[in-house]
């Protein structure tokens, strides 16, 4: 969020976020080696380096996120591997497990970091809600 929230502003150092952010530095190196290698984030060397993302916020959806730390969405196994349960063929419960997944994902892909960024500022007043018919 906080990358998101300054893009175009120069890298940030990670100290600087976690500070911001109120989240563990280490944690915060651990994050950021998976977001850098798939090219979400660049970094910067320097007294004046950190990271900055490399591409603007409304190009990155939620699920670009979820899938770099965590991987696909399957709730069960048997959703990434039908082969893992005899019944998947015929199961109604992995059907409905199916439907929450994929729910999930159209909800995380719908969602860009400018749009989170924009609800952030709505709740901290710093824009005029928006209204929705």
């Amino acid at each position: 969020m906080e990358l998101a929230s300054r893009y175009g502003e120069g890298p940030i150092e990670l100290k600087e976020i976690a500070k911001k952010e109120n989240i563990s530095l280490k944690y915060l190196e651990q994050v950021i080696i998976p977001l850098r290698s798939a090219g979400l984030v660049k970094s910067v060397r320097g007294s004046k380096g950190g990271y900055s993302l490399a591409k603007p916020p409304s190009e990155i959806c939620l699920n670009d996120l979820v899938e770099i730390l965590e991987g696909p969405i399957n709730l069960i196994e048997c959703l990434r591997d039908p082969k893992a349960c005899q019944k998947s063929s015929l199961c109604v419960t992995r059907d409905i497990w199916k439907e929450v997944s994929e729910a999930i994902y159209r909800i995380f892909h719908g969602i860009t970091l400018e749009e989170m960024v924009n609800r952030k500022k709505e709740r901290e007043g710093l824009i005029p809600p928006m209204y929705q018919i």
